[in-house]
């Protein structure tokens, strides 16, 4: 089952353990920007008052990510904060804010959400909600871009093939239908 979702919509999502115990929820999404994929959560205690937990959760202990919750195994699955988020961060897996251009040169605007395709063995980044540029036609209502290789990531930009503008939507749903035909177009294009 493939399914996507905005990583803004896992976060404050509970994490229960398969006998049921709501044991933390989700406080961010942690992404391994060379591999393109999720690369686990760090958590936050349940609870009104609650802080962040010392501890995080790596997507290989994840044994699935549903609409409403995170499911693990137990709490053995949890490792060290800094096991987890520490090997992401220095990949500059943080994309949000940056700026997104064609290898034309052309801007297409803001990156305001990542989203996540999750299938039952991962969880990859397939594409972007952004705030288009004034220049497009989607300016003013947020888009969607697939993605299937960044060209290259830095701290203010990322660099996306051309042909990504062509596949632009308005919607999950319709980039959803977007991404197998942008995927087969650019196969062979990218090493």
């Amino acid at each position: 089952m493939n399914a996507l979702m905005l990583a803004s919509d896992i976060t404050r999502r509970p994490v229960v353990t398969l006998g049921g115990e709501a044991v933390a929820q989700v406080k961010d999404v942690v992404f391994d920007g060379h591999a393109g994929q999720v690369s686990g959560f760090t958590l936050s205690g349940r609870g009104l008052f609650s802080g962040p937990l010392r501890q995080a959760l790596p997507w290989e202990a994840v044994t699935s990510l549903g609409p409403h919750a995170v499911m693990i195994r137990d709490e053995t699955a949890f490792e060290s904060r800094d096991e987890v988020a520490d090997s992401a961060e220095a990949a500059h897996g943080n994309v949000l804010g940056a700026r997104v251009l064609t290898d034309t040169g052309t801007d297409l605007g803001h990156v305001t959400d990542v989203v996540i395709e999750v299938t039952t063995a991962q969880a990859l980044v397939a594409g972007y909600e952004i705030t288009p540029a004034k220049a497009l036609s989607h300016h003013g209502r947020t888009a969607f871009i697939p993605l299937v290789r960044t060209i290259a990531v830095s701290g203010e930009a990322l660099v996306v093939p051309a042909a990504v503008a062509e596949f632009m939507t308005g919607d999950l749903p319709s980039l959803e239908k977007a991404i197998p035909e942008f995927r087969s177009r650019m196969s062979g294009r990218e090493a």
